[in-house]
């Protein structure tokens, strides 16, 4: 019978062996643990097809979800801003009926009135931001209802009528809320005149128009007094005044320089 002998070596050879397993176990199960860990979070099927439960977001995370209204936030938004699309393809009725080519809309006129509004070197007493906002929205019935002009023969109360009943449908388009009603007050403000912003802004309206009539009669070589008669001795504010004695002074210039 052989006998086997045993070297010193082999028992620590043994214990080596013993020994590697912890040392390796923890590496090879932390990428099981990772993986676990981002299943979790992320809702995907845990080992063998069995789902994981999905945890709850923190609340940093929730914050930046978008809220659930947003869709419908998103589409009365594009369907007011549609509607309103009218206001610059809709022509200011009164340059259409001195036959003048290719007029301003009544989007042109707004923004020119916002402009004056921003530009304004000194408001007493006023708010600038507010003169703008209401210059934007004056006209924003007309997006539904047109440009009811004095030769339509509408009486004032009928007219004012239409564009309430017309600015209650925007709001509505627009889905209500505080934006919605900043808008009506704002219109609500302009058409009562009741505030220094309205003053401001209701000359401003007058200024642009003599300021447009001035501009087509030298692009056009017609005559557009009506338009200066109308407005005469009717500014409120003084820069109304100021501005509107400026445009009176260029026209008396240019006839003059014309005979």
């Amino acid at each position: 019978m052989a006998v086997i002998s045993r070297t010193p070596s082999q028992p620590a050879a043994r214990g080596l062996l013993r020994r590697t397993p912890p040392r390796i176990l923890p590496v090879e199960r932390a990428p099981r643990r990772l993986d676990l860990a981002v299943r979790a979070v992320s809702g995907s099927p845990g080992p063998g097809g069995s789902p994981v439960p999905r945890r709850s977001p923190a609340p940093a995370d929730a914050a930046a979800v978008a809220p659930a209204s947003a869709p419908s936030s998103a589409s009365s938004a594009i369907d007011f801003l549609t509607l309103c699309h009218r206001l610059k393809t809709t022509k200011r009725k009164g340059w259409i009926n001195h036959s003048i080519k290719g007029p301003e809309s009544i989007a042109d006129h707004m923004y020119r009135m916002a402009l004056m509004a921003l530009i304004a070197g000194d408001l007493p007493s006023a708010d600038r931001e507010r003169c703008i906002k209401i210059a934007i929205v004056h006209d924003i019935a007309e997006a539904i209802v047109g440009d009811i002009t004095p030769s339509d023969g509408i009486p004032k109360a009928e007219k004012s009528r239409r564009e309430q009943a017309a600015l209650d449908e925007l709001c509505e388009v627009l889905g209500g809320g505080p934006i919605a009603d900043e808008i009506k007050g704002l219109w609500e403000e302009y058409e009562n005149n009741s505030s220094i912003e309205a003053n401001l802004v209701k000359d401003f309206d007058k200024v642009e128009m003599i300021l447009q009539a001035l501009e087509y009669e030298k692009e056009h070589g017609k005559v557009l007094d009506e338009f200066f008669l109308s407005t005469a001795g009717k500014f409120q504010t003084e820069i109304g005044k100021s501005w509107a004695a400026e445009v009176n002074a260029r026209r008396k210039e240019g006839c003059k320089k014309q005979k």
